[in-house]
């Protein structure tokens, strides 16, 4: 009933504000629905990190203990865009002269998105979790394209086109899977049920499976945003409103590779550890040198925000490529500092573009010192971004190349390093040009209001906290390591 209820809570937010007409009032049990998500979950988490796994809705549900750090992950993440998201709603009235019929639908869209991305996680079925992909391929399609300019447009049909191919080949990759466990003599009815696949995978067609995960890395490798698949990220996060962008860069490229996760852990069961991990070395390698050469050039605050999300999908890659506890513990506590930081600057950076008018880096100027409240947080954010101490990015990335360097990918965690430094040097550059030099004139304009800055100050102090004190993920993060590593 519990994983019923958490699928539900964001439904009714959405309802809420179609009921409301997209008010503020109404938008404000949106952020209530996805707050008692992120405590729900918080509390599933003790309850499976102490029992194990639960089930429930006839057994379409499932909550073992890696599907509800992401639950806690979407929570978090929902939960800040949908504060911030207030402010989006009362802009869109204003552009249509007072109306809340858009402002209603893109509330309603935005829930609607966050439920199918809770259902994506909690699905015990590994086909419905490609459906729930898929729907939020569909929902994302929408806000992407929100504003109705000739750039969000263009962006929502790039999106639409390329994530598309993508699905469809993660489709054939989970086909390919299921005739694996039919082979094997698994039941039709429980062929693609996790457990299922796990118990059955050393019995599955080593030809099959090499074919079939290479096909769902390729698909959904797509919607993670890892190269050669990864060109819709930067122009879909650079158009959707600062919300939409905060949830897809933040947690839906990462809840994308929960499913290679989960089946890796098939692929190492039937094939051994080699193959996933050659294949994952691969599109990370190429995922970091891409990010590195493009973000040198960069212009658009938001564009080098994207392309920084490439990078982070490909430390995760490689760190799943090494397969081992300590490695897969360090991924999802990457997954969860690179969520919380991300979301935090693209949210940061949507008040940025509405104060300045801009989206270029040569029109924002002196931030710091015009902006205070702003350039602060943005700052703040790609230090922590930049996996700089004391931010749990920093542990976590130094994790990963320990585990990587134990498991003979050292030569891949240095090539990685080499790309991180010159990600580094070019985002301080743009970074510099933004926020440093003095005030261009006496007057200052206004801080937000605190109910804005709070949730962004509050979710960087949680990624500093969790850097330095890791002990209250320790015991979950340790357990769903185990659910996909040997």
């Amino acid at each position: 009933m519990v994983l019923v209820t958490i699928l539900a809570l964001p439904l009714l937010g959405g309802a809420a504000i179609a009921v409301g007409r997209g008010r503020r009032a109404s938008a404000w049990v949106a952020v209530a629905t996805n707050g008692a998500t992120l405590v729900l979950g918080i509390l599933i988490a003790v309850r499976v990190v102490k029992d194990g796994p639960i089930s429930g809705a006839w057994g379409v549900l499932r909550a073992d203990a890696l599907s509800v750090f992401m639950v806690i992950v979407i929570g978090a993440i929902s939960l800040l865009a949908s504060w911030l998201g207030i402010r989006t709603m009362a802009r869109e009235q204003e552009l249509e002269n007072g109306s809340s019929v858009r402002s209603s639908h893109y509330g309603m869209l935005v829930q609607a998105f966050v439920g199918f991305m809770l259902l994506a996680v909690l699905a015990a079925n590994v086909g419905v979790l490609w459906v729930a992909v898929e729907a939020t391929t569909i929902v994302t399609a929408f806000l992407v394209g929100y504003r109705r300019t000739r750039g969000s447009l263009e962006a929502s049909w790039k999106y639409i086109v390329i994530c598309s191919v993508g699905i469809a080949l993660a489709f054939l990759g989970t086909v390919f899977v299921y005739l694996a466990a039919l082979h094997a003599g698994g039941h039709s009815a429980q062929a693609l049920d996790w457990t299922s696949l796990m118990v059955h995978a050393h019995r599955f067609s080593p030809s099959l499976m090499r074919f079939a995960f290479a096909l769902i890395v390729l698909g959904y490798g797509t919607k993670v945003g890892l190269a050669p698949m990864h060109s819709w990220l930067p122009d879909a996060h650079s158009q959707a409103p600062a919300p939409v962008s905060a949830l897809m860069s933040g947690v839906l490229l990462t809840v994308a590779f929960y499913a290679i996760l989960r089946f890796k852990a098939v692929t190492d069961v039937a094939l051994g550890p080699g193959f996933a991990r050659t294949l994952l070395v691969v599109v990370a390698l190429l995922s970091l040198a891409l990010a590195a050469s493009l973000l040198i050039t960069q212009r658009d605050y938001k564009r080098m925000l994207a392309y920084h999300s490439i990078e982070h999908m490909g430390l995760i890659a490689l760190g799943a490529a090494a397969g081992i506890r300590l490695a897969i513990a360090a991924v999802l506590l990457h997954i969860l500092g690179h969520g919380l930081a991300k979301s935090v600057l693209f949210l940061t950076s949507g008040e940025i573009m509405a104060a300045e008018g801009t989206s270029q880096i040569d029109g924002v100027r002196t931030l710091l010192a015009r902006r205070p409240a702003l350039g602060g947080v943005f700052g703040v954010g790609l230090v922590a971004l930049l996996g700089l101490p004391p931010f749990s990015l920093f542990t976590s990335e130094l994790v990963m190349v320990r585990a990587e360097f134990e498991v003979g990918l050292g030569w891949a965690a240095v090539l990685a390093m080499v790309a991180m430094v010159v990600i580094f040097i070019a985002v301080v550059g743009h970074a510099r040009h933004m926020l440093l030099g003095p005030p261009t004139s006496s007057h200052l304009p206004a801080p937000p209001p605190r109910w804005v800055a709070t949730p962004l100050i509050g979710g960087l102090a949680v990624c500093g906290f969790i850097g330095v004190f890791a002990w209250p993920l320790s015991g979950l993060l340790e357990a769903a390591a185990r659910v996909v590593a040997s």
